[in-house]
Order: C-alpha cells, then structure tokens, then sequence
C-alpha cells in the first residue's frame, strides 16, 4: 500500500461477481473509516465476457478515478483468464496476486512466469457450489483477500453480505455466503504452504 493507497484489480466474467466484490470491498473499507472507491469496467456486457473491476481504499481523500494500471492486490476470479488476459500486468514485484482455481501457486507462477510477487490459490468454485449450489466464486473471493490481506475486518464483510444480498438470497444462500467467506480463510494456498 503505497502512500496509504491500495489498489486492487478484480478480473472475471460477466455473472462470476466481480463488480458486486469490488463494491462490497469498498463499502465495507468506507464503514470502517476509510475513504474508498470502486468501479467496473466492462468490454460486451453479457454473462461470460471478460470483466475488470477496481477498488481503491485510501486514508485520505481518493481524486484518482481512472483504471487501476499498477495494483497492489489482483485477484482472478476465474483461472481460464490466466492465458486469454495478462491479469499480472502492472503488478509490482512485492504485490499479491490472489486466483481462483485448482492450481497449486507454484503451478501459477509457471504459467505466467512470474518472478517476485505473492502469488495465492483457492479452489473459489468448488467451495461456491459446495457452500450455496451456485458456481459463483465472489465472496469466497472476498474472503481469501481478506485472509491474506486483513484490509477490512471480516466481521464487517459478513454485516455487508447480510446487508447487500439478504433481501435477494434465501436464508440458506445467505448462510452459505456467509460459511464460504469463513472457509476461504482456512482454505487458501500460499507457495510456504
């Protein structure tokens, strides 16, 4: 987090919940007294399509609202964008990068052939269906950033979701969100172990 700004850049598809994640991760930052922005960018807006999202989070006031070039944190919400997209591009040697997928991180590192950088995997998808019937990898998502990042509490997370998605999802969806975001911290894979 250079001079007290972070900046994380969201890839995924269209219907995966990438611009819901960016808001909520924003919203949540903004509750616990920080100043934050977030927004998508979308090419074709359909399920599917490859999508960006930004979020900043910031002491001070944020007056940059462009494209987020050079992020702090990436976070891919699904892996098939590891080879279609540079999803690593303008991502600093010390910055994280966080993917949904059944790869181990080495195995990531590989394929992009990334030197430097933090790279960490959880297998978002699976824990989705598992936890809420629906191959939707956001919160999962939200919750390994916060694993590994601590940027915002995680009991604030959970108030969001119960507050964003509660009139739209049934209790047991909700509940499912909620166990999904509980188990990214236990799940996520780091190169150390």
């Amino acid at each position: 987090m250079s001079e007290g700004l972070l900046e994380i850049r969201w890839h995924g598809r269209g219907g995966q919940g990438a611009k819901t994640a960016a808001s909520m991760v924003a919203e949540v930052a903004v509750e616990a007294g920080k100043y934050a922005q977030a927004a998508p960018e979308y090419g074709a807006e359909r399920e599917g399509a490859p999508i960006k999202a930004y979020t900043r989070i910031a002491r001070d006031v944020i007056r940059t609202h462009d494209a987020i070039y050079y992020p702090d944190i990436v976070v891919v919400l699904d892996d098939t964008l590891l080879e279609s997209q540079q999803v690593d591009s303008g991502l600093s040697d010390d910055g994280i990068l966080l993917v949904n997928t059944k790869k181990p991180p080495a195995e990531v590192r590989k394929l992009l052939g990334l030197k430097g950088r933090k790279i960490y995997t959880i297998d978002a998808t699976a824990i989705a269906l598992a936890e809420i019937g629906r191959p939707i990898p956001n919160t999962v998502m939200i919750g390994t950033l916060l694993a590994v990042t601590g940027v915002v509490d995680v009991e604030h997370i959970l108030k969001s979701i119960q507050k964003k998605l509660g009139g739209k999802l049934s209790e047991g969806m909700l509940k499912g969100n909620i166990r999904a975001v509980e188990r990214a911290f236990k799940e996520v894979k780091s190169e150390n172990g």
